[in-house]
């Protein structure tokens, strides 16, 4: 058996914490005796996590990682001892949109590239510097198997996922020696509140992925983060990538003229 660091270490900075993974990852940290700063653009969400989780265990930060400035000023700000962070969890992402690309909106393309890439390298950014000043630490980034495998109408979100997967695997290179690991994680069908943000707010179209199938949620890919994090120091889990047993890859995609 692999002996856990101790879970009271545990220091984690998320983004995207007021639903899905992020919300799931800090419930489970701190279940665990971890301390999580959780970031998000919905503080009222915020509010009601830190009340569930206990403001001692919970400091919350109502903010959007577009903004550069917003999150330099987040991070210096940080309060003890949530200003010890040692893992980061960058997990702020979405999608909009499933048209193909020559009738895809313009603005919903330049939102997913602000927030999945834009907001991922700010995040990363800022907080490794203190990761290696106190001896190391866990970078958590949020691909997709949307990364690895491309599908029609998902041009530029499954292009921002192959960046955040080749982001991580160029941080393992250059974070050589400073003891800071990094980890991919590339979950497939999930059901959360994606769907939901990608048809801006169209129920049906939103519940439609997850009709009469099996998906994996939010405390799978939770649980998944949780465990690669707490393996021992000298172990370091490139990438994960997770899929529901009811989803598989497809078959290669041939036009054929009638």
């Amino acid at each position: 058996m692999y002996q856990l660091l101790d879970p009271s270490r545990f220091v984690v900075f998320i983004t995207g914490a007021t639903s899905g993974f992020g919300e799931a990852a800090a419930r489970r940290y701190v279940a665990a005796g971890g301390k999580v700063i959780a970031t998000g653009r919905r503080e009222d969400r915020l509010k009601k996590l830190q009340a569930e989780l206990g403001p001692d265990n919970c400091h919350v930060i109502a903010l959007d990682v577009q903004d550069r400035a917003a999150m330099e000023k987040a991070i210096a700000e940080l309060p003890a001892p949530f200003d010890a962070v040692n893992i980061v969890l960058a997990n702020a992402g979405l999608a909009l949109g499933l048209q193909p690309a020559a009738e895809a909106n313009l603005d919903d393309w330049q939102t997913m590239i602000d927030t999945n890439v834009s907001g991922l390298v700010y995040t990363v950014r800022l907080l490794l510097p203190g990761l290696i000043a106190r001896g190391g630490g866990h970078v958590v980034t949020l691909g997709s198997v949307a990364g690895e495998y491309a599908y029609p109408g998902g041009s530029v979100y499954g292009a921002t996922k192959a960046f955040v997967k080749q982001f991580a695997l160029n941080l393992r290179s250059d974070l050589q020696g400073k003891k800071v690991r990094v980890t991919n994680i590339e979950p497939g069908l999930t059901e959360t509140e994606f769907s939901l943000v990608r048809f801006k707010g169209d129920e049906s179209k939103a519940s439609a992925p997850y009709s009469k199938t099996q998906a994996m949620n939010a405390d799978d890919i939770a649980e998944s983060i949780f465990w690669a994090t707490t393996l021992p120091a000298h172990v370091n889990v490139n990438k994960i990538e997770l899929m529901a047993t009811t989803q598989a890859i497809g078959a290669f995609d041939i036009y054929r003229e009638d």
